[in-house]
C-alpha cells in the first residue's frame, strides 16, 4: 500500500540527511504523526527560525547569528593562536576539552581533489587575510586525521610558511582506553611519529 503523498514527501526528506536511511526516515515521520499539532509546529518553526538566523562569524566562519561568533566576541580569548578546523563540529569537539583558549577558523571542508573540493572553494584565503591583518604567533592544524585532512593539513602548512612564526599539528594516534591490536596502521604510524619523552 502506497503512503499518502504528504507523508511520502516528509519520508523523502528526512531520508536526505547524512546517515538516515529510507528505515529511520519513517521512523521520524511516523513519530511527527503520533505527536501533537503544537509540538509538530514547534519543530517546524525551530527549523525555519535556524535557517532564517544562523549564518557563518565574518572572522572565523564559525556558526553564528550575530556579525562575530560568541567566541571571537570573548576578550578572556588568546587572539595570538589559531585553530585551525575542517567543520563547526570539530571546532565544538575540541570546545568540550575546555582546554584551549584561543581563536578558531573553520574551513568548511577539506582539499579532496575527487571530490571536486579545491582550496578555493574553503575558507582559506580567509585565514592568510586574518594572519596580515591580526597579530597571530602560533597556527594549530586541527584537521582530521583522513587522507583528505591530512592532505589539507600539508597544504596549509607550505601555504603559511613565513606567515606566521610557528605551525603545529595537533598529535594523533592511540585513544585512550584503545587496544593497540585493534588499532589500523595509520593510528599506529601516527601515534609512533607523535611520541614524546616522558
Amino acid at each position: 500500500m502506497d503512503y499518502p503523498k504528504s507523508l511520502t514527501k516528509l519520508i523523502e526528506e528526512f531520508a536526505r540527511l547524512p546517515g538516515v536511511g529510507k528505515k529511520s526516515a519513517s521512523k521520524m515521520a511516523f513519530s511527527l504523526i503520533d505527536m501533537r499539532k503544537e509540538e509538530a509546529m514547534e519543530l517546524a518553526k525551530a527549523i525555519v527560525e535556524m535557517k532564517n538566523k544562523l549564518g557563518l562569524c565574518k572572522r572565523c566562519h564559525h556558526l553564528s547569528e550575530e556579525a562575530l561568533c560568541s567566541i571571537c566576541q570573548n576578550e578572556k580569548r588568546d587572539g595570538s593562536i589559531i585553530c585551525v578546523v575542517d567543520t563547526p563540529r570539530d571546532l565544538l569537539a575540541i570546545e568540550r576539552a575546555r582546554e584551549y583558549r584561543g581563536l578558531y577558523h573553520v574551513l568548511h571542508g577539506r582539499i579532496s581533489p575527487l571530490e571536486g573540493v579545491r582550496p578555493k572553494d574553503l575558507f582559506i584565503d580567509d585565514l592568510v587575510k586574518r594572519l596580515e591583518n591580526e597579530q597571530i604567533k602560533e597556527v594549530i592544524l586541527a584537521n582530521s586525521p583522513t587522507l583528505e585532512g591530512e592532505s589539507t593539513a600539508i597544504y596549509l602548512s607550505k601555504l603559511l610558511e613565513g606567515k606566521v612564526a610557528v605551525i603545529t599539528r595537533i598529535a594523533h594516534g592511540v585513544p585512550i582506553g584503545g587496544d593497540l591490536e585493534f588499532a589500523d596502521e595509520v593510528t599506529l604510524l601516527k601515534a609512533m611519529e607523535g611520541r614524546k619523552v616522558l
